[in-house]
This record gives structure tokens, C-alpha cells and sequence, in this order.
């Protein structure tokens, strides 16, 4: 028995996401006393493949193919599926990412493994039962799933989990698994990266607008409190809809679900649907005019404030702040 983590990376570098997943992968292996293996596919360098090992693996699988240079979805799942069969694996973590969702119901199915997808704690494993935590209805509830399975796969969702240097080595081998033609019906020709600025999805700070800015020409703000936050910029659906940002900028039930350690809401009201997309965030900021708008019942820290006040005042706080550091 062993746990098995595949480490998503983009470019050749692995999201601090994919470094969440192992160290929640290894406190797993560690729980079930019992070692931890990676996998990663695609081109990465050995000195970054050598982080996973600093962060809990103790072997990991190497799997540099040709075929295999950009995502794939079914021929991943067969690759990560034969690293399982390979390592003895009755639990593969992944994490709960883009191509994460796509992969782990089908692992889970060439696996006939039980899928707990969105965990948002370790397990709890005692007396043979193993159950994890998870979020659910879009994240406006929780849920404890039970996998009843031999084999399980879960799902890690991003800023669930601390990273956890374990200053150690992992060993890298190289892995060659059995390419199947059949997975390669449908193929990614080529991968376009729209922009430079922090990916919406993997943001640790996300500042995020609504119609309360009145137009698209008011986001120069926005986009400066980002920049020196180092956040990622977003908008609600009207917003988005109305065509001032673009659509992948829109987080909500029916955009983008993002979760991460701070979600700055500047002029959104907070209905429902926008909640379901970002409630797992662990700290919200509001700032908003009305102090009837819903996200205040929500919200960790609330200012009623005119946007067009506050936040330029936010602003100067955080450059003052940081020329004095």
C-alpha cells in the first residue's frame, strides 16, 4: 500500500497549489503509515522535480514523453492510473485545479476507486472507515463523504492545506508507461497563456469588482491595489456580462470558484450565486456603500464606504506601508 500524488505543473514549474497537494498527501502517507510517491508529466527540470521531495515524496516518477508535452486529459488519467497499478497505490491525491476536476473521476474509474473531490481537510481514518471533509452545493455547505472503496482518489482544493518543508530527498526515477493511441483522440494542439498577470484560479489575494465601479474605465484602481498586493484581478457576472472585463475574470457560481487567503470585494452587492463561488475564501473584505448589501453579512472586515474613497486611501496605506518595511 502506498499514497500516490500527481504534481501538476504549467511551463515546467509546479503552482504552489500542486506544493499543498503533497504536503497534504505525505501528512495522508503518514496517517496510513506508509510512503509517498509522485508522478509528474511533461517536460520539468530536475532541481524543480526535487522539490517534491523536499515537500514530503519519497520516490518520484518521472514521465518525459513526447506524447505527453501538453495536458491531455484521458491519456493522463491512464498514465497516473498505471503509476497506481505500478506503486501499489490505494490512494492517489491530486489537486482540485482546472485539469484536476477533469482527471480525478477518471483515475477514480480506471481505478474502481471511490472520489472524494474538493477536500478541504486530512481524512479521518480510524476503526476502518476513512472520511473526508469536503465542500459542497458550491461551496455553501459542507460535506463528510465516506469512501468505502479499497481504492480512493481525492481531490485537494487549492489553499486547503499549509505547504510543510520536510527538508528532505526524494528519489527521481524515470517512468515509461504503456502509451495507448486511444487516448490520443483528443489532442491539444497548442497552448496560448492569455496574460503575464497572476492566474485567477491559484491566487493567494484576489481583488475583485462589481457595478459599484460604474464603468470599465474606473478599474485602473482596482488593477493598482492589485499589483501592489501581488493579487489577481476579478469581477462579478454583471460586470463581465456587461462586457467592462472579460469573462475569465468572472468569479461566481457559474465563473471561476477561487478560495483564496484574502478576496477584497469592492462595489458588489454579494447575491448568492457570487457567494457560492468565492465562500471558501478564508478571509473577505467588503467595501461597498450600501450597508444593507448582503456580502456584509459574510464578510470578515466591512467598510461602508464610497469605493471611489476608499479604496484610493487603501492605496496609499499599502505604498506607505511598504516604503517604511
Amino acid at each position: 500500500m502506498a499514497v500516490l500524488i500527481y504534481t501538476e505543473n504549467a511551463t515546467g514549474k509546479f503552482k504552489k497549489s500542486t506544493f499543498e497537494a503533497v504536503s497534504y498527501a505525505k501528512a495522508i502517507a503518514i496517517q496510513s503509515g506508509t510512503t509517498l510517491t509522485a508522478i509528474s508529466i511533461g517536460e520539468v527540470r530536475i532541481e524543480e522535480l526535487a522539490l517534491l521531495g523536499k515537500y514530503g515524496a519519497d520516490k518520484i516518477l518521472q514521465v518525459a514523453n513526447a506524447q505527453l508535452k501538453n495536458f491531455i486529459n484521458q491519456a493522463y488519467a491512464s498514465v497516473i492510473a498505471e503509476a497506481a497499478h505500478k506503486e501499489n497505490a490505494d490512494i492517489v491525491v491530486l489537486s482540485n485545479s482546472f485539469s484536476g476536476r477533469g482527471l480525478a473521476p477518471r483515475v477514480a474509474v480506471k481505478l474502481e476507486a471511490g472520489l472524494a473531490d474538493g477536500a478541504i481537510a486530512l481524512p479521518e481514518i480510524s476503526g476502518g472507515q476513512f472520511k473526508v471533509k469536503k465542500a459542497a452545493f458550491s461551496g455553501k455547505a459542507f460535506a463528510t463523504v465516506e469512501l468505502t472503496s479499497t481504492k480512493k482518489v481525492i481531490s485537494l482544493s487549492p489553499n486547503s492545506f499549509q505547504v510543510i518543508d520536510k527538508h528532505a530527498e526524494g528519489k527521481i526515477e524515470e517512468f515509461s508507461p504503456a502509451i495507448k493511441q486511444t487516448d490520443f483522440r483528443a489532442m491539444v494542439r497548442e497552448v496560448i497563456q492569455s496574460t503575464d498577470k497572476v492566474s485567477l484560479p491559484d491566487a493567494e489575494i484576489v481583488v475583485s469588482g462589481g457595478r459599484g465601479l460604474k464603468g470599465p474605465e474606473n478599474w485602473g484602481m482596482l488593477e493598482e491595489l492589485a499589483g501592489l498586493l501581488g493579487a489577481a484581478t476579478a469581477c462579478s457576472k454583471p460586470v463581465s456580462d456587461a462586457g467592462w472585463r472579460s469573462h475569465s475574470e468572472h468569479v461566481g457560481q457559474t465563473g471561476i470558484a477561487v478560495s483564496p487567503n484574502l478576496y477584497i470585494a469592492i462595489g458588489i452587492s454579494g447575491a448568492i450565486q457570487h457567494l457560492a463561488g468565492v465562500s471558501s475564501s478564508k478571509v473577505i473584505v467588503v467595501i461597498n456603500k450600501d450597508p444593507e448589501a448582503p456580502f456584509f453579512k459574510v464578510a470578515d472586515y466591512g467598510i461602508v464606504g464610497d469605493a471611489f474613497e476608499v479604496v484610493p486611501k487603501l492605496i496609499a496605506a499599502v505604498k506607505e506601508y511598504k516604503a517604511s518595511a
